[in-house]
């Protein structure tokens, strides 16, 4: 007959949740900074998996080699496009300046822009000095930046954060590749131990929401992008494919492009280009109202059984908590939380 072993006084018990608590804390403040990066990571590498898992029977089961070429094709598809509009961004950014020297100094603005309010009565005086002073243009932008120094350091404190945090992003998604299934099996054991076995239907939740997330938001966008691109490109606007790409970026954020449409729509009526405009006007809503309404929810509800308007919230509600990372985990955590009640109403129909 064993002998069970005495109880464990309660300040032992108490001092040992103390310091358990104390130095998950402490892990937790210095893992901050690296919890976004490792998450995108965790994202990236999640959606293509199954390409990992192909380049490593390829690779004869060496994991090292299979995750190094995988972070370098996934970090190239992610990191040129970046590098793409930011060069082009820079092109544009000189050619409106030029453009719009141009118009200053010739006094040819539309009458439709100086009729705006506040802007209009701005512009007037900047072209009524750019006839004398060629270089007004110039002062004017020395001025505002000069007035706008905090703004423009923490906005240049802000890219470099996101630059290490890119760069952060690509280291662990090497390790994520490599070591990504053993962690995932502990996981699954540590959570099954805590929660029994209806962890996996939590789980997979998960899953079929990134995957509807992922094919949902960002194919959507690429092809809201590559529509509304060709429809920039046949009204005659200047750099479409900027514009195009620009549509995308806010493509992944619903309701968000057709900022980018209606502004260009309403500078090509301005101009008087009123057969261009009200073209762009219909081809836009014609690609907006295909995609928001028919591409978007058709691709999230085939990779996720749970609603459209949970995703939309999920979406919207991450975006404003958590940043740009929030697309993804603001509808995984809604949908965990609708697996939990749909097992909940399950459990309570059985009984």
């Amino acid at each position: 007959m064993t002998q069970e072993p005495p109880p464990v006084p309660w300040p032992r018990r108490f001092l040992t949740v103390a310091m358990l608590g104390g130095l998950l804390l402490l892990g937790f403040l210095v893992l901050d900074p690296f919890i976004v990066p490792v998450v995108w990571a965790a994202i990236l590498a999640y959606v293509s998996w199954p390409g990992y898992e192909w380049l490593l029977a390829r690779c004869r089961g060496r994991s090292v080699i299979a995750a190094l070429v995988m972070t370098t094709v996934v970090s190239a598809a992610v990191i040129a496009p970046l590098a793409w509009l930011a060069v082009v961004v820079r092109i544009e950014l000189l050619h409106v300046y030029h453009h719009l020297q141009e118009l200053l100094a010739g006094g040819t603005l539309p009458p439709a822009v100086l009729r705006l309010p506040w802007i209009g009565d701005q512009l007037q005086e900047l072209a009524a000095r750019a006839t004398q002073d060629p270089n007004a243009l110039g002062a004017e932008l020395r001025n505002v930046l000069d007035h706008s120094r905090e703004q423009i350091a923490h906005l240049i404190g802000g890219i470099s954060r996101n630059a290490a945090k890119l760069l952060l992003t690509v280291v662990s998604l090497f390790f994520v590749y490599r070591d990504g299934a053993q962690v995932a099996g502990q996981l699954r054991r540590a959570l099954e131990h805590v929660l029994g076995p209806r962890v996996h239907n939590y789980l997979t939740a998960i899953g079929q929401t990134v995957k509807a997330v992922v094919y949902g938001l960002v194919l959507a966008a690429l092809v809201q992008g590559l529509l509304v691109g060709i429809g920039y490109w046949f009204a005659g606007v200047g750099a479409p494919v900027f514009l195009a790409a620009l549509t995308t970026v806010c493509g992944l954020i619903p309701f968000a492009a057709p900022t980018i449409w209606v502004c260009v729509t309403a500078w090509l009526l301005l101009e008087g280009n009123t057969v261009a405009g009200v073209g762009l006007l219909v081809w836009g809503g014609v690609v907006m109202g295909w995609t928001d309404h028919i591409v978007r929810p058709f691709l999230i509800s085939r990779e996720a059984q749970i609603p459209f308007l949970v995703v939309l919230f999920g979406v919207l509600g991450g975006l404003a908590a958590l940043g740009l990372v929030g697309l993804f985990v603001g509808p995984v955590i809604l949908a965990v939380l609708l697996a939990i009640w749909r097992e909940w109403q399950l459990e309570s129909r059985e009984t």
